[in-house]
């Protein structure tokens, strides 16, 4: 499945997008949960610094 997706992403307009891996600690069990977009490359910051 992943080679599906890259292979899709570097065809075309995919090279203006960005897989981002952000961790997240969760509130209420205090664990690290790791939350995974594909972001536009102009909002990649916009992403990393909402909560």
């Amino acid at each position: 499945m992943a080679k599906k997706v890259v292979a899709t992403l570097k065809t075309g307009k995919g090279k203006d997008f960005t897989k981002v891996i952000k961790m997240v600690k969760s509130p209420k069990t205090g664990a690290y949960n790791f939350r995974e977009e594909i972001v536009h490359n102009d909002h990649i910051k916009d992403f990393l610094a909402s909560k």
